[in-house]
């Protein structure tokens, strides 16, 4: 799976193992309107809790280097 946002990524896992979203909120232990929310991209969500989706798919969230050079600290 090549580039997709975070929000593409839960939902093609979720179909690839053929789980409703429902399905997917009890299995990670979140609530249906949180995966609701994670699918449809909204911009803050909490990150133990997008982990908690992800580590049923063997990912987590984590820092990533990326090219400083058009950021200015």
């Amino acid at each position: 799976m090549e580039n997709l946002s975070l929000s593409d990524y839960v939902k093609e896992m979720r179909k690839q193992y053929n789980l409703t979203q429902i399905d997917l909120s009890e299995k990670a232990g979140v609530g249906l309107r949180f995966v609701r929310e994670l699918e449809q991209g909204k911009q803050t969500l909490r990150m133990d809790k997008v982990n908690q989706v992800l580590n049923l798919f063997g990912t987590e969230l984590a820092p990533v280097p990326m090219d400083r050079s058009k950021y200015e600290l």
